[in-house]
């Protein structure tokens, strides 16, 4: 039996562009809202029906079977996480690699307000470069954003996971408030997916108007690497060479931006061999 309730959704959404409360009519100018107990992965319903189902359709499940992260990774999806998807229409493909930091500082804000409202002391999610959450040095979340070109438009499909209620394999929200307020007035995924698509909208409103630097101020206040020091890489004739350089934000088309010891500002690349992006960076100079 689905254990996704819609009251406390519409409790959290109050759309400005909608007022009525209907499951078909949510934020982002949702035109069809699909909710399952268990999906193979939600991302896939909605990617493999892009033509089929309404732009801003959203898929909602209580554990999926399949869940996947970037690169193929698989990705636990317990009972008590929010496990999501839902489309998007993009006509600038130099934008859409940005999408995702959209939807990351979307769901950590969308945490940030679920608490306030309740008298919470705020959960300090953070969001690790590029797609993934943290709290308190845990992953509790992930967002995965793949993209199609047809017509002269992207078809992106967005899927986010955040584990709300249940402390495996890692830790979740409600693990850091379960000591200090009754399990009634605990986080609930109903509540963080109706502020989500509240805080999603007007943030991506912005960022097609305006473009990603209308929202850097507040994705550095809540991403976990301003002034790191990593170790890039860069291959000279024969040779890989190790270099040590400090993140100073996002390139604008989404990569890290470095400065090296020489002054030299970089822009770095995942090789795409490791798990943790963080692990052979390759830099290119600017």
């Amino acid at each position: 039996m689905l254990s996704f309730h819609l009251s406390p959704l519409f409790h959290f959404q109050a759309s400005q562009r909608f007022g009525e409360k209907k499951p078909w009519i949510l934020m982002l100018r949702v035109a069809w809202f699909y909710m399952s107990p268990y999906l193979s992965s939600t991302h896939d319903v909605v990617s493999h029906n892009f033509s089929e189902i309404p732009v801003g359709s959203v898929c909602v499940s209580d554990i999926q079977l399949k869940g996947r992260g970037r690169t193929k990774n698989v990705w636990e999806s317990p009972k008590g996480c929010l496990m999501y998807s839902f489309t998007l229409e993009m006509e600038d493909g130099r934008v859409v690699p940005l999408i995702q930091y959209v939807v990351s500082l979307a769901v950590t804000e969308a945490v940030k307000d679920v608490c306030d409202k309740k008298g919470l002391s705020y959960n300090d999610v953070k969001i690790k470069w590029p797609n993934d959450l943290y709290l308190n040095g845990l992953k509790i979340g992930g967002i995965l954003c793949t993209s199609t070109y047809r017509s002269r438009k992207f078809l992106v499909s967005v899927g986010v996971g955040l584990n709300v209620d249940n402390e495996q394999p890692t830790t979740c929200l409600n693990a850091v408030l379960k000591d200090v307020c009754p399990p009634s007035n605990l986080l609930k995924r109903e509540e963080i997916l109706g502020a989500f698509f509240k805080k999603f909208e007007n943030f991506f409103d912005l960022f097609m108007e305006q473009g990603f630097k209308s929202l850097e101020e507040l994705y550095y206040r809540t991403w976990l690497h301003s002034g790191q020091r990593v170790i890039a890489e860069e291959k000279n004739e024969d040779q890989v060479v190790q270099n040590v350089v400090t993140i100073q934000g996002l390139t604008s088309s989404g990569y890290l931006l470095a400065i090296g010891d020489d002054n030299v500002m970089y822009e770095l690349h995942p090789d795409g061999n490791s798990f943790d992006f963080f692990k052979g960076l390759v830099r290119r100079k600017l």
